[in-house]
C-alpha cells in the first residue's frame, strides 16, 4: 500500500537559495513568440519574475515553449530561487530517503533536467552518474556546462519518443517541475517506467495549483492504473502544502505541490 504523508510548512533553506543576479523583462511583440518576454538585467523581483512565468502560458505549439524557455534560460536558476521552488531538493531527499544501492554507481536519468539543479540536489546525497534530457538547447548547455551529466539529449517530450536503447537501464528516473497543465503530458509517465530497471525508482512531481488540479487528477488516475497492471507499486505520495510561491492572479501565498515515488515491479 502507498505511504501518504502530507508535509507542514517547511522552512526555507538558505543553501538552497542562488545568490540572486538581475534581468529585465522586455515584451516581443512578434507572432513567433506570442508577446513572451526577453530577460536581461534589471532588479529581480518577484513581481518581475511572476511576470515573466505567466508570459509562458501564452504560448500553445511546443515550439513557442522551447523558445520561452530558450530566452529564460540564463535567468532560470536566480528566477525560480525567487519563487522558493523547492521541487528540486524535495524530490532529491524522497529519493536518498529510499534508495539503499550503490549511490555513485546508480545511473539516474533526469527528465526535463532544465541547467541541472535536481542533479545538483542528487549530488549532495551521493549520487553521481547522470544522464539529462531537455526540450530547450539553451537550457541543456548550461546543464552541461554543470559538469555533473555524462550524457544529454535534446528531445520534446511527449511529441517524440525516447531512446528504446534506455529500456531496462536506470536505477532512478525521476521528472521534475514538467508534468503539469501545458507542459509535458501524463503519458509520458508509462516511458518513465520503461526507462527504470526492475526494482528501479521513478520519482514524479506536479503543482497543486487550481489550474493544475484537472491534469494532477488525470495524472494520479493514470499511476493507480499502473500499478492496477501490475508495472510499478506506490512507495509514497507526499503532499507539500508549501510549494513555491503563486503566480497566478486567483492565488497568493504558497500553492501546495505532491512529489509521488514508485517502484517497478520485477516482471
Amino acid at each position: 500500500m502507498c505511504m501518504n504523508l502530507e508535509a507542514r510548512v517547511l522552512p526555507s533553506r538558505s543553501s538552497e537559495i542562488v545568490e540572486l543576479n538581475t534581468f529585465k523583462a522586455e515584451s516581443m511583440a512578434s507572432e513567433a513568440t506570442l508577446g513572451l518576454y526577453t530577460m536581461s538585467a534589471v532588479t529581480n523581483t518577484f513581481e518581475n519574475v511572476k511576470a515573466v512565468i505567466l508570459s509562458c502560458h501564452k504560448g500553445t505549439t511546443p515550439k513557442e515553449k522551447v523558445d520561452f524557455y530558450d530566452t529564460w534560460a540564463q535567468n532560470y536558476d536566480q528566477d525560480v530561487a525567487v519563487l522558493d521552488y523547492r521541487a528540486p531538493s524535495l524530490a532529491a531527499s524522497h529519493i536518498s530517503s529510499h534508495f539503499s544501492g550503490d549511490r555513485a554507481a546508480a545511473a539516474v536519468l533526469d527528465v526535463a533536467c532544465g541547467t541541472g539543479l535536481v542533479a545538483k540536489q542528487l549530488k549532495r546525497h551521493g549520487f553521481g552518474q547522470f544522464v539529462g534530457i531537455d526540450g530547450s538547447e539553451a537550457m541543456l548547455e548550461l546543464a552541461r556546462e554543470s559538469g555533473l551529466y555524462r550524457d544529454l539529449k535534446q528531445s520534446m517530450l511527449g511529441e517524440e519518443p525516447l531512446s528504446v536503447q534506455w529500456a531496462d537501464s536506470f536505477d532512478v528516473v525521476l521528472i521534475v517541475g514538467a508534468l503539469s497543465v501545458g507542459q509535458v503530458s501524463v503519458g509520458v509517465v508509462r516511458e518513465l517506467c520503461k526507462f527504470a530497471k526492475p526494482g528501479g525508482y521513478v520519482c514524479m512531481t506536479t503543482r497543486g495549483n487550481r489550474d493544475n488540479l484537472e491534469f494532477k487528477g488525470a495524472l494520479e488516475h493514470e499511476l493507480k492504473q499502473m500499478e492496477d497492471e501490475g508495472l510499478w507499486s506506490c512507495v509514497e505520495v507526499t503532499e507539500v502544502k508549501d510549494w513555491e510561491r503563486a503566480v497566478s492572479e486567483q492565488e497568493d501565498g504558497y500553492i501546495s505541490g505532491t512529489v509521488y515515488l514508485y517502484k517497478k515491479l520485477q516482471l
